[in-house]
Parts: structure tokens; C-alpha cells; sequence
């Protein structure tokens, strides 16, 4: 284990100690991410690559686990209990307590009562232990800035195809895409974490100084730097693995930090010219 993987797994450490001591808190993504020193962008990948449980999941497992001791050592209201473990009503408390023990709260006290013996399973995590099986050729380039031409996309990532065949039939006619123009996907959250109908990424294009914003199509920027860049060759659908590898097995034993930044991803090839198990997509990750 290298030193810098040895300090991501102190900060980690750092940030489930708080989360364990802070139950009763809101616990913010952004107020964690500060605990562990990382980027709000990039924390819960990294977190999630690590424990093998998103953190969304990880603060509700913790709190349902110790709703149970509430409910079998103390004569605590059920609603009480519910509240305390965060959920807004006894109802959304029962379902979610029901699928994580396969006992109801109220079917819990009952046996703890009649002194009966209750083995519950709920689904653990894997403690601080990287996920994923795969190996990648990682490299580091600085990057010049990139002028973008780009739209909007909210909602599940594998939909954002519409919006570039938006964007290429805006930009085709007017002589804008030519042989060395890179098709970007930018990608603002974790789709671990937010639902897939709020998931925010950018349909983009390079173009030059002469493009300017018209209609939906916005102009922006992809930020110069440091980028880890690694090419996943495959269905898209493999990303995802991709990306927990990087966080959880590259990242850490790098010697290296997430900037604050989203990463973003430039497709070599489309599922229009390639078979799937022959796209290609390198995967930026922004560096300090």
C-alpha cells in the first residue's frame, strides 16, 4: 500500500467517524467532502469506490442499524425513532426499515418484547475496500483550454445522445465540425447519488473563436490543466466500472488530487461507425 493510498484511507476513515458521531446531522455532501479535504465534485466517488456503498446509502444503512437498538433497548415512540433516523414520516421510516431487515419496526419491539431472538440481515458494505477488477493505461496530460459549443442535457446520462444529434445538426451545416473537432460528454454529478431524472452533463463540441452562442447552444469553456486520462474500450454501459477503478484503485496510490472540476469524456468513435465492444472513450479526470 502506498503512502498516498494510506492517506485517502485516513480521510475516509476521518469522514465514516464523523458520519458515525454526527447521526442526527444533516451530513451535506459538501460538509464531508471539506472533512476529507476532496473536491465536492469528486468526493463521492471516491467514497463510493472505496466502501463499495454510495455515501447516501452508507448515512441511511448507519442510522437504520441504530434505530434498531432504539427500538429493541428503549421504550422510545416508533415516530420518534423515525425521526430521529431522518425520515420525514413513520410510513417512509417502516418501508425503508422493512426492506433493509425484512421485519417491520413494529414487528422488531414485538419480539425484543416476548424475548424472542431476531437475527437480521442487512445489507453491509465493503469497508474501505476498492471495487472493481479491471486494470487501465492511465497518463497525464496538461490540457490547453477548450472552447466549447455545447447543450444542455437533464436527465439519465445514456439519454444525452439526442442532444448531440442536436448539436451536430446545428453545427454540421454551418461548417463547423471538421476532422479535428472532439465530441465531449461533461458530466456534473454522480449518477450513484442524484436521481436520473436531475442528472446535469453537457453535450459538447470544440469549436473555434468564430462559433458563437445561438439558439440553445451555448458557448463555454473545458478548463486547461492536469487531466488523468484513461481509454475505456467498450459499451458505454462499462463506464461506470471504469470510473470506480480510477477512483478507487488509480487515484489514490497516484500521488495525485481531484481538481475541482467535473471530469468529462471524449468519444474517439460513435455506435454509428463502431460496434459496441469497439467504442472508444477516454475518460478525463481533472488534477490538482
Amino acid at each position: 500500500m502506498t503512502s498516498t493510498d494510506q492517506t485517502y484511507r485516513h480521510r475516509l476513515l476521518r469522514v465514516m467517524l464523523h458520519i458515525e458521531e454526527h447521526l442526527d446531522s444533516d451530513l451535506s455532501r459538501d460538509e464531508l467532502a471539506s472533512i476529507a479535504h476532496f473536491s465536492p465534485y469528486h468526493f463521492h466517488r471516491v467514497f463510493t469506490a472505496f466502501t463499495g456503498e454510495p455515501l447516501h446509502k452508507y448515512i441511511r444503512r448507519l442510522r437504520l442499524e441504530r434505530a434498531v437498538a432504539r427500538l429493541t433497548q428503549t421504550d422510545q415512540s416508533i415516530i420518534n425513532i423515525a425521526l430521529e433516523a431522518r425520515f420525514e414520516s413513520h410510513e417512509a421510516f417502516s418501508r425503508a426499515f422493512k426492506k433493509a431487515f425484512d421485519l417491520s419496526p413494529s414487528e422488531l419491539r414485538s419480539r425484543a418484547i416476548n424475548g424472542q431472538s431476531v437475527v437480521l440481515h442487512a445489507e453491509r458494505s465493503l469497508h474501505l475496500k476498492p471495487i472493481g477488477d479491471i486494470t487501465m493505461d492511465v497518463r497525464i496530460e496538461t490540457l490547453a483550454t477548450k472552447r466549447i459549443a455545447y447543450l444542455r442535457h437533464v436527465g439519465p446520462y445514456h439519454e444525452i445522445g439526442a442532444k448531440f444529434q442536436q448539436l451536430c445538426g446545428w453545427a454540421g451545416p454551418k461548417g463547423i465540425m471538421g476532422p479535428n473537432t472532439e465530441s465531449l460528454g461533461i458530466y456534473y454529478d454522480n449518477p450513484e447519488v442524484t436521481p436520473p431524472e436531475k442528472l446535469r452533463s453537457d453535450a459538447a463540441i470544440t469549436v473555434g473563436d468564430d462559433v458563437q452562442a445561438e439558439g440553445d447552444v451555448q458557448i463555454g469553456e473545458v478548463a486547461g490543466g492536469d487531466y488523468a486520462i484513461a481509454t475505456h474500450k467498450g459499451p458505454y454501459s462499462g463506464l461506470m466500472e471504469a470510473y470506480r477503478w480510477l477512483y478507487g484503485e488509480w487515484l489514490p496510490q497516484s500521488g495525485r488530487e481531484p481538481a475541482d472540476a467535473p471530469c468529462f469524456e471524449k468519444y474517439l468513435n460513435c455506435p454509428d461507425d463502431a460496434a459496441e465492444e469497439d467504442l472508444l472513450t477516454d475518460i478525463y479526470v481533472p488534477l490538482k
